[in-house]
């Protein structure tokens, strides 16, 4: 069995950090995107929940709706 020089060890340690580099960002996007859709369809779910709660006058409702609204705002800093 040949042995690899140092030369070509160190190629390959550099590409394989870099792959592991290049998944852990690619991961990290796609997390990203899948957290920024649910935050945009929980927001969504929120605000038609609040509008019919306007439209039926159910101030309970709509008290509570819009403080989940603001807390779920808050925590994601939107």
């Amino acid at each position: 069995m040949k042995e690899k020089s140092y030369t070509e060890q160190m190629k390959s340690g550099a590409m394989k950090r870099k792959k592991e580099k290049e998944s852990f960002m690619l991961d990290l996007y796609v997390e990203m995107l899948l957290s920024e859709s649910l935050l945009k369809a929980e927001k969504e779910r929120l605000s038609k929940q609040i509008d019919q709660a306007i439209d039926e006058k159910n101030k309970p409702e709509f008290f509570k709706l819009s403080n989940e609204y603001r807390k779920l705002s808050k925590r994601f800093g939107t």
